[in-house]
Parts: structure tokens; sequence; C-alpha cells
């Protein structure tokens, strides 16, 4: 079993070695309450930096999630969401946004009305170098507070530096907030596949099979959708019997109890990396309360979810650098 377990840090060490992160910076967004606006889904990952204030994450399929000054979230799949001020505010069409505010020449977005200020850097960014897998494993959504926590103490200093940053106008300001962005995402990124409690991946058959691939794909990316093997099986356009007997034979496992043990990871990935509260973790991850989020977690891993924070918490991160 140490072998094994051995064999698997040398994979992600691997992975993570040869990771590079590419980011560009959209906007430096300087919102007044109140103030809202829409983001369309797009095949391209994006990220929120919450530099002041707070702000609101709105997905179609989620209870808002309230994010504050030094989170840093992360949507991999490019998903369609809302950031806005409070969960009630109207919103608006980005694009719309930018036609009626355009940037000025700092790459600042001034928007809203005359209320609380929140300031946040917006934009997207791409894995170079990196095994396709790698976005594959991340969640529909993950935040981690850039500040530091459960992370990485170092991070604090950085969050400051950019604070400063962007507290000026400087030229060059764009693409020097482009390398902190980087910065800030490999770590993000790093920190929740190494804290994964089981961080095989599916074998590579399961992978190469295009049906079972995107099987385990939408387990992934989408673990609050109350799947069933029937639901999958029309989603890759197999029946209910061929898309179980095939997914077994390549997993290693049945759709369900893959599920379950995708849902748990993310859940623990969670606990380790950021600071949600275990009812958060469990919308996130499928579950309908933290009662059943715990019971499932103890079940699988002998700890509930406070006590492996706890431990989570000290376990170094693999270093990189």
């Amino acid at each position: 079993m140490r072998q094994l377990d051995d064999q698997r840090d040398d994979a992600v060490s691997d992975v993570l070695t040869q990771m590079q992160v590419h980011s560009s910076v959209y906007c430096l967004a300087e919102l007044r309450s109140p103030w809202g606006f829409r983001v369309v889904g797009r095949d391209v990952a994006k990220f929120h930096l919450l530099l002041d204030g707070h702000a609101w994450l709105v997905l179609d399929h989620w209870e808002p999630l309230r994010v504050s000054s030094g989170d840093l979230v992360i949507l991999p799949h490019g998903s369609a969401h809302a950031m806005k001020d409070q969960p009630e505010s109207k919103v608006e069409a980005l694009d719309r946004v930018l036609q009626g505010n355009p940037l000025d020449q700092a790459a600042r977005l001034h928007y809203g009305g005359k209320g609380a200020e929140t300031r946040m850097l917006c934009g997207g960014f791409g894995l170079r170098d990196s095994a396709p897998q790698v976005l594959a494993r991340l969640p529909e959504v993950l935040t981690i507070d850039a500040r530091g926590g459960p992370v990485g103490s170092w991070t604090e200093a950085v969050f400051t530096l950019l604070q400063q940053e962007t507290a000026q106008s400087l030229p060059g300001a764009k693409a020097i907030l482009a390398k902190i962005a980087d910065v800030f995402l490999a770590q993000a990124v790093r920190a929740f596949l190494t804290n994964l409690p089981d961080r095989a991946d599916p074998s590579v058959a399961a992978l190469a099979d295009p049906q079972v691939a995107e099987a385990v794909r939408l387990m992934q990316v989408q673990p609050e959708v109350g799947w069933t093997v029937g639901q999958l099986a029309y989603r890759v356009g197999m029946s209910r019997s061929s898309f179980s007997d095939r997914f077994r034979e390549l997993v290693g496992e049945p759709p369900m109890r893959h599920l379950i043990r995708s849902r748990l990871t993310q859940a623990a990935a969670h606990l380790a990396t950021s600071n949600r509260t275990v009812h958060e973790i469990a919308k996130l991850c499928g579950y309908q309360s933290d009662a059943a989020l715990a019971k499932a977690f103890k079940r699988e891993y002998h700890l509930t979810p406070g006590e492996y924070r706890v431990t989570a918490a000290r376990r170094p991160i693999i270093d990189i650098t």
C-alpha cells in the first residue's frame, strides 16, 4: 500500500512539475453597489480574484455562493455564471456592461451605483504542457483563500503585493497582474490536486474511451447533479446495461460507486484547500445536508469532515518550485 501511495505521489508530482499556468487579465473591476454582470459559458477557464469587498457567485443549478476579499474563484470549465453584490441584484450581460463602460488605459472597469465598493481582478487562464486530465479533475467551481489559510501562508505577502499594484496605474500593470495571477492559479490547482485523498485517475483505457471518459467528466464537473446510471448512459449515447458493463470494466468499479467516490474526494479537497463550511461543501458536492455529507465521509475515510480538515492542515503541500 505504501508503494502504491508513493507511485501516486510521484505521478502527481510529475504532472504538477510540468504544469505551466498562463493567465490573461481581462479587467480590474471597480464596482459599486448595486451591480451585477453575467458571463456567458465558453470553453475557456475563468477566474475572479476578490481584492476588496464581497460578491455573490451565481450559477443556474447552485445556491448563490458568497465570496469575500482574498477569495479566488476559479471556473475551470468556463461555466456560465453571474457575479453580483447581492443575490437579488439584477444582472446585465458583461458584453453590454463593457460597451456602456469602456475600459480605461489601465484596463479598469468602473460600473454600478454609488454604494459599497468591491474590487476584483477578472480573467481567464490555460494550462500549458500539462496532461489533459488536469483540468478534468477540477470541479465546476473551485474557491481558495488567496491570502493564505490552508493553502499557504506565503500567499498573503503576494496578495498584499497585488493590492498595492492595483492601487496604482503604472505602465505594464496588466502584464504584471497576469504574472501575479499565474502564481495564485498555479497554487490553487496544485493545492486541490495534491489534497485529493485518491489521486489515481481512471485507467488509461477509460480516458481513451470517449463515452466512459465523458461520463467520468460529468461526474467530476457536476457532482451536485442527482445522476443515475440511466441518465449517464443517456448522456453518452449508450444503453443502460452496456454503459454499466463497460464502465465497470474500464474504471474498475460501478458508475454509482465511482460517483460517490468522486463526490467525496472533491469534498475532501475542498476541506483541505478552502474555508468553506461543511454545509457549503455538501451543496457543492451533491449532498442535501451537512449531516448527509458527514455520514458518507465518515464511512469512506473514517474521519469526520472537521477531523479531516484538521489533519489536512498539518500535511505539507508538495513543493514544485
